[in-house]
């Protein structure tokens, strides 16, 4: 089971951070990924860890800006969201895959595992 919280309203500028909550799995087996849908178009790719924290894979749109982290000990994966953006309002979901090929990390179909989606909204 994945929960996912910490989205709200922040003004153009600011960060967020988004929290997942992994239960009933050994976490440390696992990837995670985030993915972020707007009303009306498909679910994008936005960050990547893969299961031994080793490996971290970003979209483009938020290269430099987020960080994608995990901690083993409390089974949670993190994505630190600074310099936000108008263009980054979306419902954000959390996802655990087995695969452990990184490159395989940005496809959805990757992740049979999703959370519920938290809703992050970036004023301008």
């Amino acid at each position: 089971q994945l929960q996912a919280y910490g989205g709200g309203l922040v003004q153009a500028g600011g960060s967020l951070r988004l929290s997942c909550a992994a239960s009933g799995r050994r976490f440390s087996n696992y990837g995670m990924g985030w993915f972020r849908q707007v009303p009306g178009k498909e679910r994008e790719f936005v960050a990547a860890i893969n299961w031994s924290g080793g490996s971290r894979i970003y979209a483009d749109s938020v290269e430099g800006r987020f960080t994608i982290s995990r901690d083993y000990a409390k089974n949670m994966v993190y994505l630190q969201m600074n310099s936000l953006k108008p263009e980054d309002t979306a419902i954000y979901y959390c996802a655990l895959t087995r695969t452990a090929i990184v490159t395989t990390l940005r496809r959805e179909d990757a992740y049979p595992y999703w959370g519920q989606g938290t809703q992050v909204t970036v004023s301008s």
